[in-house]
Parts: structure tokens; sequence; C-alpha cells
């Protein structure tokens, strides 16, 4: 699979009634600029409102996931997002007119022929993927629902569903690549219980709940009363009971149909990460409300572990400039020279290292009986490693110095020690022009991000 992200050639509409309010629903799928993501523009309202499907903008989750920001809401957002993420897009604009998407025929399979129909493109940027490397599950103690992610080599949901009733007992489904999507899920229909059916009734809540979009298990006795209401609600001359449990108006398209949709519906839910996902979700008893509040749980590790970012290089390994290299190309000098070695350099970035030892000068008076290395001296020895980046770009290094402009953004998150590795990484905000190097800086020990400041500097030919 590419590992460009991909939009939408074109866009593509849709029309149908929303679920719950009975409505007739136009939407338009558009194409999205490279790290969009997912979002939805409620065109309906003053101004155009666009919420982003972000986990954090989740309110409730009772019969789908619905968002709202600023109090603008969209409900059931889960079935058009998992067919976005089924046929592997990564930026979509879903425009509409309606605070919910048209319900179809309750799976995603109208959604997937849309957007096969706008023609898949790629775009000019790398996706971003979260590859997981440990286990991160979450469990509802209440009603025993858990979700369980786990390291593998493509993005992999199964699902375990147990209804506890004689008519739905248990049933599992299984997408082994997400390549299969369209052909093993994306025709899973939405499904209900008959006591569901006969409350959503009484609270005038199905509107558009016809019955050619959800799969009804008669799970208890069909009184008179309950027929009459459901022939008029969904103007039938006759309903009956199949063999098999289900109301008459339906014919599965899989034994296993509902698992398959709840597995349809974590896809969708999952997608409010806001980031592909390399690993194997394993969903028990899974629902809106448990997959959301996962949901949420990782992208709150995502981003610490971004925010973290810490880099991993082999230090063991024989560096690309020892110290004598560096002091060919820097003009400072032990004990103000606060790098020992260059490991990686390019036209953009570099990473350098210091062994920070109790011998440094500076331990002498900060805090002799519980050293600390300055923040100041953590941003010089960043600035140098940028000193290295930009002298590397002029032939005679020796004959230039580097001089700080501004500091912004600096931020300190760990003390560093004696005993501390620390690794410094370098990268380009904006090309070098005219000798002056802006770039974010950040400072790594102990596998923990442990300062980061954004650096101007200029470099001067020697008087």
């Amino acid at each position: 699979m590419s590992n460009k992200q991909k939009t939408i050639q074109k866009e593509v509409s849709l029309s149908g009634v929303g679920l719950h309010t009975g409505n007739t629903v136009n939407m338009v799928l558009k194409p999205a600029p490279i790290n969009h993501g997912f979002a939805f523009t409620r065109v309906d309202l003053e101004g155009a409102p666009t919420i982003e499907a972000k986990a954090e903008y989740v309110v409730n989750t009772q019969r789908g996931t619905n968002l709202e920001k600023n109090g603008v809401q969209i409900q059931t957002s889960e079935h058009v997002l998992a067919a976005a993420v089924g046929l592997g897009i990564d930026n979509l604009l879903i425009e509409i007119d309606a605070s919910e998407p048209p319900i179809m025929d309750g799976s995603s399979k109208y959604f997937v022929e849309a957007l096969e129909k706008a023609g898949l493109a790629e775009q000019n940027a790398t996706v971003e993927e979260y590859v997981v490397k440990e286990i991160i599950s979450y469990k509802d103690e209440t009603s025993g629902s858990e979700i369980i992610l786990m390291p593998s080599d493509e993005y992999q949901v199964t699902t375990m569903v147990d209804f506890g009733t004689k008519i739905l007992g248990t049933q599992n489904a299984n997408l082994n690549t997400i390549s299969d999507f369209k052909e093993e899920i994306s025709a899973a229909r939405t499904f209900s219980f008959l006591h569901e059916i006969e409350m959503l009734l009484e609270n005038d809540l199905i509107k558009g709940g016809d019955l050619n979009n959800a799969i009804v298990y008669v799970d208890k006795e069909l009184s008179k009363r309950t027929m009459g209401k459901l022939k008029k609600a969904f103007n039938k001359e006759t309903i009956a009971v199949k063999p098999n449990g289900i109301l008459d108006n339906l014919t599965l398209h899989w034994a296993n149909e509902a698992a398959r949709h709840k597995l349809l519906d974590v896809i969708g839910d999952l997608a409010l990460v806001g980031t592909r996902i390399k690993g194997k979700v394993i969903a028990n008893k899974p629902g809106h409300l448990v997959n959301t509040i996962f949901a949420k749980k990782l992208a709150k590790i995502i981003k610490a572990e971004k925010r973290n970012n810490v880099p991993i290089y082999d230090l063991h390994k024989p560096p690309l400039l020892d110290i004598h290299q560096i002091m060919d190309i820097l003009p400072h000098r032990p004990p103000f020279l606060l790098i020992d070695r260059i490991i990686e350099l390019s036209d953009t970035h570099v990473v350098g290292m210091k062994n920070v030892t109790m011998n440094e000068n500076f331990f002498v008076g900060h805090f002799p009986g519980s050293p600390v290395m300055p923040g100041v001296l953590q941003v010089e020895a960043m600035a140098q490693c940028g000193g290295v980046l930009v002298l590397n770009t002029v032939p005679d290094p020796e004959n230039y110095l580097t001089y700080f402009m501004k500091m912004d953004n600096v931020k300190f998150k760990q003390k560093v020690i004696p005993g501390d590795t620390l690794t410094f990484k370098a990268e380009l905000i904006t090309p070098i022009r005219r000798g002056i190097c802006h770039m974010q800086a950040y400072a790594y020990a102990n596998g923990k991000l442990v300062a980061e400041a954004e650096l101007m500097a200029q470099i001067a030919r020697k008087k």
C-alpha cells in the first residue's frame, strides 16, 4: 500500500433520509488538502461551521457517535468515516445540510460507492501512521466491553459480540486487511432489537428509520399494539417474523452481519483518533461508548508520544563528525564547546550528542549538592548543533562565527544531571537565506524530551 496521503479526485453528492430526523439530507463529499484529516461542514447553518472528526468532540453515543463543537452538532458520524478509512482515504470534507448524514441502508456501502465514483487521488505528503509497539487497552467494568490494541504488521480488527439473547447470541467478525473492507464489511447494516424499536417509537425518535435501513431482531413477543405501530411507522400492510428471528423486511447478507456491522462501527469510531493505525484491534462487546472512550485514550497517547517524539540513534556507531572535526567547523572551544559528536547531518537537519559528566565546569557552582545542567547551556548546545548545520553550507567554516538572533518558545521539561547522554536534533523551519538559520531544536535524555526551542542564528565572516 502506498505511504502517500489520499483524498478524492472530485466532489460527489448523495441524498437520503436522516435516521433520527426523518428529513431529506443532502451530502457532498469533497477533496481536502494534505494533513486535513476528516471534517464535517454544516452548510445549513450560518457561516457553514466545520467540526473536525476528532474524539475530543464526542458528546454522547446514544444511537450513534455524536460530535459537538461550539454548539454545532453532527450525529451518527461513524458510517461515512468507516467508508473513508476502509478505502485508505486520509483527507475528506463532508458537507451536509442537516445534523446527520443520510442513513442510506444503514451500512457504509453507498458511501464507499460514492467515494469510488469520485476516484482516489494520491497527495504529495507522507501518511502519518501510528505504529503500535505495546498493548493498549480499555475495559468498561459495568458492561464488560473491552478494546485491546496490539502490535501487528497492518490495521486489523476483530469484533466479538454477545447480546445475551436467544435470537442473537455470540458472533465474531474479522478484518485481516483494510483493503477487504469494501467486500467484507461495508454492506453490513445497522440493527436493532424489537424492544429498542418500541422505545424509539414511543418517544417519536425514529422518523427516518423505515425498515429498509435496519435489521430488527425480534427478542420478545410481538404484541398486536406493537404490530399496529410498526405497520403505521413503516407504512406496511403486513409485518411478520422470519424463522431466523428477524422482521421480514430484509434478508441478511451474512449470518454474522451484526458482528460485521459492529466491526464497521469500530473502524468509524476509531477514525476519530485522527491517525492511521498500524496494529490489531480486538473489540469484545464493542459499542459507541467504549469505542469512543478508547479513541480518546489512544489520541492522548499519540499526542504525548509526538510531543516526546524521541528519536532512536545507535550511539555505538562511529559518529559522522567526531570532536576534532566539530572543532574544525565551530569556533567554540572547551569549556564552552557543548557537543561531543555529530550523528546525522543533511541540508535541513542535524543530530548531535553530548555526554554530561560530573567534570563539567558549570557543576562546580550550579547546585553542587545536587548538580543540574543550566537550561541556558542546553539551549546553547542546541544552537551549536544548529551552527554545524549552517556552517556546513559554506566552504570555509573556520572563517565564520555564529551569533544568536532570537529564541522563542523555549521550554524545559526534565532536569539534566551528571551521567545523562543528551541528544540534540535541530531542523530548519525555513531554508537558510543570507546566512540566517531559523530552526526548531529539541534535546532528549533517558528516552524523554528535556528541552525544546525555536532558534534563529546568523553566521558572519570574521573581521
